[in-house]
């Protein structure tokens, strides 16, 4: 596990924006389903938009520290 973090902090250090850019993105996926399809469980539960912010602000708290 240790490892694992490891290599995953030395790529995030060169690529700050990265977990930032897939938070948006998810959360514009999360946008042009409930616009785009016929509701189900993904679209009412709004899934991708709590995924998305998350993964976001984590990509920003990490950013920063790195």
């Amino acid at each position: 596990m240790s490892k694992l973090l490891d290599v995953l902090s030395e790529y995030l250090a060169h690529r700050k924006g990265l977990l930032p850019l897939i938070g948006i993105l998810l959360i514009l996926i999360n946008l042009i389903l409930q616009f785009a399809v016929a509701p189900f469980w993904l679209t009412t539960s709004n899934l991708l938009l709590h995924l998305g912010l998350v993964v976001a602000i984590i990509g920003l708290m990490l950013a920063w520290a790195l």
